[in-house]
Parts: structure tokens; sequence; C-alpha cells
């Protein structure tokens, strides 16, 4: 038994979890915020058997799609009036955490 935790662009998030539910693969969504861009993520929490795995995987990688973004810094703590130029920065995809789940109840 794996708890899958995957956080995923908020652009991302309906086509990932229609494709989910199709796949009938029971999740719970949560809205998040990253820490370096502070944009909308959403995390999901999905309970699977080992053999499901694979097959989670390969619909989160198919539905969660990198993207650029330009990033505008703030002014640094440091230095206030200093101007930081934005920078482009590539976003999206899925970051993935996998644990082991001791039990799993609906």
């Amino acid at each position: 038994m794996k708890l899958m935790i995957a956080i995923v662009q908020d652009a991302d998030r309906s086509n990932l979890a229609s494709a989910l539910r199709r796949a009938k693969i029971r999740f719970t969504r949560l809205n998040t915020v990253g820490g370096f861009l502070r944009q909308g993520n959403v995390t999901f929490l999905i309970g699977l058997e080992e053999s499901q795995v694979e097959s989670t995987l390969q619909i989160i990688n198919e539905h969660c799609h990198e993207r650029e973004v330009l990033h505008r810094p703030g002014a640094g703590a440091m230095h206030p009036d200093a101007y930081v130029s934005p920078t482009y920065v590539q976003v999206g995809g899925a970051t993935i955490f996998m644990v082991d789940a001791e039990s799993y109840r609906l």
C-alpha cells in the first residue's frame, strides 16, 4: 500500500483530476502555495495498491506539463531599494513523493 503525494500546478489540476476519476483512482485534493514563486499549486493525496503505482504515474505525466513563467522577485530583504530583474523560470510537471502506507480505509 502506498500514499502518493503529487504537487502539481494549478493550471493542470482539472485535467489531472478528470483523468484520475476516469481511471477510478480516488484522491483528496488540497490547495497549496509554493514557497519559491508563491503561486497556487494543488496537492493530490492518492492511496494506491502497488499494482496501481505505474499507471498513476503515467496519468500524472500525461496531464501535468512544464511551462515557462516570468518570475518577478521582490526587493531583497538586505537591500530593499535594490532592483532585481525578472527572470523566466521553468515550472510545472509534478513533484511526487511516495510513502509506504500501513493501512488505507474508506
